[in-house]
């Protein structure tokens, strides 16, 4: 990476900032809720302060049998303080990107990050339906199969997901609680066992690959406690059809302040996981040589649907972003094992706030 600041480092830095700020000065609001209504919710929320698509997958090389991991993510981030401005170039919405592939056999994590702020056919997010992109980035619904593409310097990938499961509302009817006030709520929806297919571009090799994948979209105008310093979070297709979200709000001596999560058993009947009842203590450990950060690589979470293990499949899938939303995190694919120590799943585990405190 050069040293020194170029135009476009210049413009990540000053819209980080901006993002930075106004979130920073934009007091909490009262929780807006009503019930979610698609194709419309499946779009942009610009009147609410912060949203995304967050998409995972585990894929595998049909000519290798070489697995992979991918992830792509677009935040939506209101402006407070620019909302009266009569300029079509003031930065009412900023668009954010990351984008990552786990390259398992050679342990390497291939990522990217892009950010622009809405508009100018430079940077969208659809109202109407799922159609964001920044650049040449998108990720996009079509029906009921969505479409997504990333390019890095060494990696690209091009991938169609088809839902074979309905969509799952998290929380109370796709409003989850995040936190002791009640304001701390967001909105909330899954997409678990997307089927993915299309290819992977790694360092000029191309990957034919298929797999299964997740989707999130939430949004939200107060998601975190003040005391919160990050989150721990999972989402787990299990091999029988099920699906495992569990997540806790961690403060910064590591206690829980909030947690939850749901259980869609593979008959499709859902349970809703209440506050106190999801427990996650860390096994094992690994110390980025990158930031010098200490994240837990290996879990044992307590859930009401089981205790289970969640292990990362290789440890250095950490994120640094602060080219964008500013902030250095790990996110990695993983593998779920029950008490007996059987692998019954794979997802992604997501670790917030070790580098230091999140600010959203």
């Amino acid at each position: 990476m050069p040293t020194g600041l170029s135009r476009r480092n210049l413009l990540v830095t000053g819209l980080a900032a901006t993002w930075a700020k106004a979130h920073a000065i934009t007091p909490p609001m009262q929780v807006r809720s009503r019930p979610l209504l698609f194709p419309r919710d499946f779009g942009s929320h610009p009147d609410f302060s912060i949203e995304w698509w967050y998409l995972t997958g585990r894929l595998q090389s049909d000519a290798l049998a070489q697995v992979l991991g991918f992830q792509i993510t677009f935040f939506r981030s209101r402006v407070a303080s620019t909302q009266s401005m009569k300029s079509a170039f003031a930065a009412k919405q900023l668009l954010f990107a990351h984008a990552t592939v786990t390259d398992v056999a050679k342990k390497k994590l291939w990522h990217d990050q892009r950010v622009a702020r809405g508009g100018f056919g430079l940077a969208q997010a659809s109202e109407t339906d799922t159609a964001v992109h920044i650049h040449d980035w998108s990720l996009a619904r079509l029906a009921e199969q969505y479409k997504t593409t990333a390019r890095g310097d060494d990696f690209q990938f091009e991938l169609t997901l088809r839902e074979t499961q309905p969509l799952l509302l998290q929380g109370q009817a796709g409003l989850s609680r995040k936190g002791p006030d009640a304001a701390q709520t967001s909105h909330y929806y899954s997409l678990p066992h997307l089927r993915a297919q299309g290819s992977v571009m790694l360092q000029g090799q191309r990957h034919d690959v298929q797999g299964t994948a997740w989707l999130d979209h939430e949004w939200s105008d107060s998601l975190l406690h003040p005391q919160a310093v990050g989150w721990d979070w999972i989402g787990m297709n299990l091999l029988d059809g099920s699906a495992l979200t569990a997540f806790r709000l961690r403060a910064s001596n590591s206690d829980s302040l909030w947690d939850g999560g749901s259980w869609r058993s593979q008959g499709g009947s859902v349970q809703d996981f209440s506050q106190g009842s999801v427990s996650f203590e860390p096994l094992r450990h690994w110390l980025s040589p990158l930031t010098k950060t200490r994240y837990p690589v290996e879990w044992r979470v307590q859930t009401p649907a089981g205790r289970f293990t969640v292990k990362a499949i290789i440890y250095n899938q950490e994120l640094d972003s602060r080219q964008s939303t500013g902030a250095i995190y790990w996110e990695g694919l993983s593998e779920l094992m029950d008490e007996q120590g059987n692998t019954v799943g794979h997802g992604y585990l997501e670790m917030t706030g070790y580098a230091s405190p999140l600010r959203l």
